[in-house]
């Protein structure tokens, strides 16, 4: 399956108790179907300035926001696929696009900052060249984790459905091998559910959401990792 790298798209979130996801995944599972991949486990490397300037930037909710993240699916080895990404919202459409790496060579980047001859020239690798131009201090700040299953639809490849569970940080190690567990983000949280489209949900699945009361929810995984852990942590660095 060749891998997609420019994603175009508008992203809502909700938040599922666990009782509520297996009733609504079972409904969910007769118009959808689970990706290849089955239940898998994301990493995402989020990089900020050292006064975290883009997610505060997001949580202000700006019409024009981005951020810089590296994701891998499992522990990364050596000849890991790894995404580094860049991920745009402009008023209300999430445009994203990822420059794909094995994982050497993305810590060969990350040593020399520099992309070879051959990546010059290509967009994405441009735009992030530029940003960290303009962000020269930018660097790893968190590695978020979780759990995740994938649905779509046969007919409606724009239409996609994804559920995370056991979302989890960690601040130590800050590399994709890491082989930590981390903490929960918010141990209150079930599951997040997020749903994925350009145009109007189908029918049915407006349907569901309205059967077992399921509402938009404005969690954000790094902007929740950042308020409830990351911002009291430097807070008190800073009376200290």
């Amino acid at each position: 399956m060749k891998l997609k790298k420019i994603f175009q798209r508008k992203e809502n979130k909700y938040l599922l108790t666990q009782s509520q996801f297996q009733s609504f995944f079972d409904d969910l599972h007769q118009y959808m179907s689970v990706d290849q991949y089955g239940l898998h486990t994301i990493q995402s490397l989020y990089y900020d300035t050292p006064d975290y300037y883009f997610i505060q930037r997001s949580i202000s909710k700006p019409k024009y926001k981005e951020k810089f993240r590296v994701r891998s699916y499992g522990i990364a080895r050596a000849d890991s696929l790894v995404f580094l990404e860049i991920k745009k919202k402009v008023a209300g459409i999430v445009y994203k696009q990822r420059l794909v790496f094995t994982y050497e060579e993305y810590l060969n980047w990350e040593v020399s900052g520099k992309f070879s001859d051959q990546l010059t020239s290509v967009q994405i690798a441009r735009e992030i060249t530029w940003l960290f131009y303009r962000q020269p201090t930018l660097s790893p700040k968190v590695l978020i984790t979780y759990d995740r299953l994938s649905l779509f639809m046969a007919d409606d490849s724009e239409f996609r459905v994804t559920f995370d569970q056991n979302i989890r940080y960690c601040t130590e190690n800050l590399a994709l091998d890491n082989k930590l567990s981390g903490k929960l983000v918010a141990p209150e949280v079930g599951v997040l559910m997020e749903v994925k489209a350009m145009g109007a949900y189908p029918l049915w699945f407006t349907a569901l959401l309205t059967k077992y009361h399921i509402q938009k929810s404005s969690f954000l995984k790094y902007a929740q990792t950042y308020q409830r852990h990351l911002f009291k942590r430097e807070e008190l660095l800073n009376v200290v």
